[in-house]
């Protein structure tokens, strides 16, 4: 297939980076992607990006460097892929690769668009929600495990010319809306993080074995209720999750024993339709790396703390995830209990 004449770039070759270029090359599309290993580099160089699980197997080569420095030139469209933790710097890195009119599309799990804008320029960002599943195996090679869509908007909530281009490009792997309201959508993504993430990595078990402890239900809904009180510090409208289903305004607003059931009803669902996932933190953890906890639950304390909201089972769960990274306390559903609820 003849190559399209936009020049693309992906930073990071894992699970989310590797699946969007590898389907943004099979679409036509010629998207040079960064790998930070240089086994990775060689395998998509070499045999090719290899994508399995539930949108099928394929395998794909594609340009392939191990440092942004190493980039082939401008680059029109950036895809940045790394892991929250890495944005920043990567974003630094990007700076002589971006022209005027170059675009930095954030991929990230947290809200990173505004920190990235201070560093490349607020026009040069677009915001995007990544509402599919995806694992890293090896190196180059990557699985689908859920499909979703992207959801993708001006960060100012401006209409933008933009999107349009992006939507198609995106549209290659997975089926991607506009939305006038990013900021808003992903902020409905970073409370599922801060509560199943975290919790995930603090418990150390499965997601279904995590949503049915009481205890954890307990402090699911802690963690909701705090990151809504900042939302509405923020002036943020929260726009529901999972496709609409997870209205986070309804859902805490009502009382009483079947408000209570609803909720109980509501955590089993998703703990039932993700039963046997692991928290992607607690994978990062058995990796040997950091988990992006500064910028899940870490990001509604500091914005807490900046709007006068108190947000003490959100500071303790920050505080507790940090300890299990630096080998100060072990993995354990007992920790849920060392936490204020």
């Amino acid at each position: 297939m003849e190559a399209k004449q936009t020049n693309i770039a992906v930073i990071g070759a894992g699970a989310i980076g590797g699946v969007t270029a590898s389907f943004l090359k099979q679409a036509g599309w010629d998207p040079e992607i960064v790998c930070k290993n240089q086994e990775t580099v060689n395998r998509i160089s070499g045999q090719g990006l290899h994508v399995t699980g539930v949108k099928g197997e394929h395998t794909v080569q594609m340009r392939s460097v191990k440092d942004i420095s190493d980039l082939s030139g401008q680059k029109e469209f950036v895809f940045l892929a790394t892991k929250a933790n890495d944005c920043l710097n990567a974003a630094r890195d990007l700076l002589p690769h971006l022209g005027r009119n170059s675009t930095v599309i954030s991929l990230q799990n947290g809200i990173c668009e505004e920190a990235l804008a201070d560093i490349l320029g607020r026009d040069r960002v677009l915001g995007c929600v990544v509402g599919w599943g995806a694992t890293n195996k090896d190196y180059g090679e990557v699985e689908v495990t859920s499909e979703g869509e992207f959801v993708i908007g001006n960060i100012d909530n401006l209409p933008d010319e933009r999107l349009s281009s992006i939507q198609e490009m995106l549209g290659s792997v997975c089926p991607t809306r506009i939305s006038q309201n990013i900021i808003g959508e992903l902020y409905s993504k970073l409370i599922i993080n801060s509560c199943i993430n975290s919790l995930g990595v603090i418990g150390g078990v499965t997601l279904g074995k995590l949503l049915a402890d009481r205890k954890a239900q307990e402090i699911f809904f802690e963690l909701m209720r705090e990151a809504m009180s900042v939302a509405d510090a923020m002036h943020v409208k929260v726009e529901p999750a999972g496709g609409g289903k997870l209205d986070y305004y309804s859902l805490l607003a009502q009382s009483g024993i079947f408000a209570a059931l609803k909720r109980y009803l509501t955590i089993r669902i998703v703990g039932f339709k993700y039963r046997r996932i692991k928290s992607s933190s607690l994978q990062s953890l058995e990796r040997g790396r950091k988990t992006e906890i500064d910028f899940l639950n870490g990001y509604i304390s500091d914005k807490g703390k900046t709007h006068g909201v108190k947000t003490p089972v959100n500071d303790a769960v920050w505080t507790m995830v940090r300890e299990i990274e630096d080998g100060r306390r072990a993995i354990s559903m007992r920790n849920f209990h060392d936490l204020p609820i």
